[in-house]
């Protein structure tokens, strides 16, 4: 009886890039070619002899590919999303200090 064999992939750990940017960082850039769509909407003149709604529709999101290059550069995978949720969550600096919220005792002495 043969032995089937299934293929595996070895290199389920390799970083799926484009542009050199993570999926995440993506939607960070889409996001603000999103924002700048509508704010080009309603921004109006010229800067260097173009309208300011091309300006900010294309030149943000480009200008926001290598900054964001330079500033993921030397960090771990997922340093974005786990600085946006560091910034968005609450924090627990310590545990022996005392909550802010609770003003009555949970206990009662009888």
């Amino acid at each position: 009886m043969p032995l089937h064999v299934t293929p595996v992939n070895r290199n389920l750990q390799t970083r799926v890039t484009f542009m050199l940017l993570e999926l995440e960082d993506l939607f960070v850039v889409l996001g603000a070619a999103t924002i700048m769509n509508v704010v080009g909407h309603f921004v109006g003149g010229e800067v260097a002899g173009m309208p300011m709604s091309i300006v900010l529709q294309y030149g943000v999101p480009l200008l926001l590919v290598p900054l964001l290059m330079g500033f993921k550069y030397g960090n771990p995978r997922g340093y974005v999303r786990d600085l946006a949720f560091w910034y968005t969550k609450p924090h627990a600096y310590c545990a022996l200090a005392g909550d802010r919220e609770i003003w009555s005792a949970y206990l009662r002495e009888d």
